[in-house]
């Protein structure tokens, strides 16, 4: 809602002193948010004047139509010589007032005026459009054409209103009272506790039976209708510069003068109007239902297939109008330039059910000024007042007359009350406001308050967004001002900050941002072309979706069952973008459907849903664990003065398995596998002990090349994949620091032939078998394959390190363990010392 200062003025008596930022400030204290204040004229200096075209002189030897003209500005160019002025608009002539800018002047956008020689002649000056002026599109398309009735080298910056202040504010859906210069000025009042003159305030005659006959068919969605009728309009009158100019500020374009009126009446008072030329229509106006595939043209010419929710207003041929959105094409008022301009209306002024209304809207994609305000609430007592003035102003400006009928259809209803107790609003806003605070403020807002402790309200007709104690709350607390509430910190009880599950879930982001990895995050949606991509077989698990009703695009209908999809699809993004060395990862649910399909239980809206309730629509979810994944690609070690680089391989994606279970205190079982998307010789099996059985929770390693090439990835490219809960459930606990022995380790070094086949893996888990409580740690350091180990052999050379907790170990000790590991290596895997 654009907010003229100067037309708020007329209602509110503010301080000359007070500017637009200061009232901006005082709304926003009050909860209007005003988004910004517009200086109209900025920078505008004249001399502007009013000028009379007395010549013009056609200029044809130019690609575009040029005129020189003389104009009389009388006495503004200092020697009362007509002002010789080229100018290339053709909407105006000889005799016609126009708005002339003389040089010295300058116009908005620090645009100065000077005598300058163009088309061949001396232009001392401008013939000025309202875009020029900074006024908007008044409908011309050309220069400003004034009433003759102004004179000659009258001051065109005041004739105009060209200086002002104009306030933007954004009207939240509860507060459609201020999308109105009327509703704005209670506010304004009441921010700087000035008494308001109420624009609604009006004599407005009582109903009679001589009105314009109206029938509805609807009370439900019309619960109000007046009808009043002007006749004897003059067709030729044209909208005043005053009218003209406050629609213009408020973001409007004049059309027409009955349009005008009706739609400045919009503004003042916040109620929709519509007015009908008399002579179109046949019979009685009704309000109903439109039936299904009904068809309708509306004023913006647009044949529209109705539906059966639709409020129509009709007469005795069918639709004239489509209730509280836009009138009808059949009945549109005539505007002078044709032979038979319109001289006898019907104001409509009504109110509609606000739902009934903003569906209508949405339905046939009509976002008019009259829906926006009927969806957010229009106060069914300013009806009346609403024509009134509409009438009022029809015999002012357009000369009509007054009918002596007026029809109002109204459907009875009882004032709207509420109950609540004078300390209510205290208890909210946490302070004592007091009972005569609580309905001085009450009043103010414009209800009706009584009783004592226990309050009944009753509410004010524009405000159909109080509805319980606690609006009436907000009320007290907004006007005595949000500033003032006191801040008070929450004191939280023991033991509900971060649970175990999510203290892990941040060591791990943590951990492998500290390895180097960067987190990025992805929608949830996949398309199931990936998994033909991924390579997985069709039987797998992975192919079972969640398909969405209502997905964001029709590629990604379902949700993901993998983080793979989104990561690859971010690392082959910043690969195309120049970023060749990546290391990403992301923490994120998966969806897995359940086996049996359940529908979800409506929640109640009205208390709390109880655990059963809760749990019923849990189970109806399908099952969401949580994953962890990274992908790499590119280098791994940059190549320095320090030293050579590295690539990135399957070894990186694996350690950053190991990464995450020490994390979270958990010993995690790698061994060759094979799966999907990984190459089946690059590709380790990740798995943990759960209640004493294995459960694989993930795989990593290298891509194969075919899903290489099917996502464009680069070469070589590396991912890990884990299921985040289960590795929870394999925990231990939060992982313990290491405790710093005072007694020295003893180390040795073991180097075991194996067949190839044998995963090293293997030989260490019996290796740490065998040897027992005093080894400290075991380190693969070497493999070797070679003619001297024999064709199919492998040698794998282990670091062993042994300590005890309570003295230092013998030579003897240190090797009998060693003996020991390696005896049942040799009896499990087949292995035989190297060299022996």
């Amino acid at each position: 809602m654009r907010v003229p200062l100067s037309w708020l003025r007329e209602y509110v008596d503010l301080p000359t002193t007070e500017t637009g930022r200061d009232v901006q400030a005082k709304l926003i204290d009050v909860g209007l948010e005003v988004e910004t204040v517009e200086q109209l004229g900025a920078g505008l200096t004249g001399p502007l004047v009013v000028g009379k075209v007395l010549t013009i002189e056609e200029l044809t030897e130019f690609k575009k139509p040029i005129r020189f003209c003389t104009v009389d500005v009388g006495q503004a160019n200092g020697t009362g010589e007509p002002q010789e002025i080229v100018c290339g608009a053709r909407n105006f002539a000889v005799g016609d007032k126009v708005v002339v800018v003389l040089p010295g002047a300058v116009l908005p956008g620090d645009f100065k005026i000077a005598a300058r020689k163009t088309y061949g002649k001396t232009s001392h000056g401008m013939i000025c459009s309202g875009d020029e002026l900074g006024m908007g599109d008044d409908g011309s398309n050309g220069i400003i054409v004034l009433p003759p009735e102004h004179e000659v080298g009258t001051d065109a910056i005041e004739l105009l209103e060209l200086v002002d202040e104009v306030l933007d504010i954004a009207v939240t859906p509860d507060r459609g009272y201020a999308l109105s210069m009327r509703g704005v000025a209670r506010e304004t009042a009441t921010a700087y506790g000035l008494p308001l003159r109420d624009p609604a305030l009006l004599d407005v005659p009582a109903p009679n039976s001589s009105g314009y006959p109206v029938k509805i068919s609807d009370p439900r969605g019309c619960d109000r209708f007046t009808a009043r009728t002007v006749t004897g309009l003059q067709p030729e009158a044209r909208s005043p510069i005053w009218l003209k100019r406050r629609l213009q500020k408020a973001g409007m374009r004049p059309i027409s003068l009955a349009v005008d009126i009706s739609n400045y009446v919009m503004l003042e008072l916040g109620q929709p109007l519509h007015t009908y030329d008399r002579s179109r229509i046949e019979g009685t106006i009704g309000v109903r239902r439109a039936e299904q595939g009904e068809k309708f043209t509306t004023l913006d010419g647009a044949k529209r297939v109705l539906d059966a929710e639709d409020l129509v207003i009709t007469d005795d041929r069918g639709p004239i109008g489509l209730a509280g959105v836009m009138g009808g094409a059949n009945t549109e008022i005539a505007d002078h330039s044709e032979d038979a301009g319109t001289t006898d209306v019907v104001i409509e002024a009504a109110h509609f059910d606000a739902i009934s209304i903003a569906r209508t809207a949405r339905r046939h994609k009509l976002a008019s000024e009259a829906a926006k305000r009927y969806e957010r609430g229009v106060d069914p007592q300013a009806a009346s007042a609403a024509a009134q003035r509409t009438v009022d102003l029809l015999v002012l400006l357009a000369g009509g007359t007054a009918d002596a009928g007026v029809t109002e259809v109204i459907a009875p209803s009882a004032p709207r009350t509420i109950s609540m107790p004078a300390d209510h609003p205290d208890k909210v806003a946490g302070m004592d406001y007091g009972r005569e605070t609580v309905v001085r403020r009450l009043q103010e807002v414009g209800c009706d308050v009584y009783g004592q402790d226990a309050l009944t309200v009753t509410v004010p007709s524009w405000r159909p967004d109080l509805t319980e104690p606690n609006d009436l709350a907000e009320e007290v607390i907004r006007l005595e001002g949000y500033e003032n509430l006191p801040s008070t910190l929450p004191k939280p009880p023991a033991g509900r900050g971060l649970t175990d599950r999510q203290r892990l879930h941040r060591r791990i982001g943590r951990a492998l941002a500290g390895s180097g990895f960067v987190e990025a995050p992805n929608y949830p949606f996949i398309g199931e072309q990936v998994f033909d991509q991924l390579g997985l077989e069709p039987g797998d698990p992975k192919r079972r979706v969640v398909k969405l009703v209502n997905p964001l695009s029709d590629e990604e209908p379902a949700l993901r069952t993998t983080l793979l999809p989104g990561l690859l699809g971010a690392l082959r993004r910043n690969e195309g973008r120049g970023s060749h060395d990546l290391a990403l990862f992301e923490t994120g649910l998966v969806f897995e459907p359940r086996d049996e399909r359940r529908i979800a239980v409506r929640l109640p809206v009205d208390r709390r849903p109880t655990d059963e309730e809760v749990a019923s629509l849990t189970e109806a979810l399908p099952v969401q664990p949580r994953h962890a994944a990274v992908v790499l690609a590119g280098a791994r070690e940059q190549a320095g003065w320090w030293g050579k680089g590295r690539p990135a391989d399957w070894a990186d994606a694996v350690q950053a398995a190991r990464t995450l279970a020490a994390e979270s205190g958990t010993e995690l079982l790698v061994r060759q596998g094979q799966y999907g998307p990984w190459h089946p010789g690059r590709c380790a099996e990740l798995a943990v002990v759960i209640d004493g059985a294995e459960q694989v929770i993930g795989y990593a390693g290298e891509l194969h090349p075919r899903v290489v090439k099917a996502l464009s990835l680069p070469a070589r490219t590396c991912a890990m994949e884990l299921d985040l809960d289960r590795l929870e459930d394999a925990s231990t606990g939060v992982p313990q620091g290491p405790k710093i022995s005072t007694f020295p380790v003893a180390t040795q070094d073991v180097a075991l032939v194996v067949d190839g086949d044998v995963p090293a893996a293997d030989v260490e888990k019996v290796l740490r078998e065998g040897a027992g409580e005093l080894l400290e740690s075991i380190r693969l350091f070497d493999v070797f394959t070679g003619e001297q180990i024999g064709a199919g052999k492998k040698s794998l050379a282990y670091a062993l390190r042994f300590r005890a907790a309570d003295r230092t170990l013998t030579v003897d000790e240190a090797s009998a363990a060693r003996d020991a590991a390696v005896a049942l290596a040799a009896e499990r895997t087949g292995a035989v010392l190297r060299g022996a």
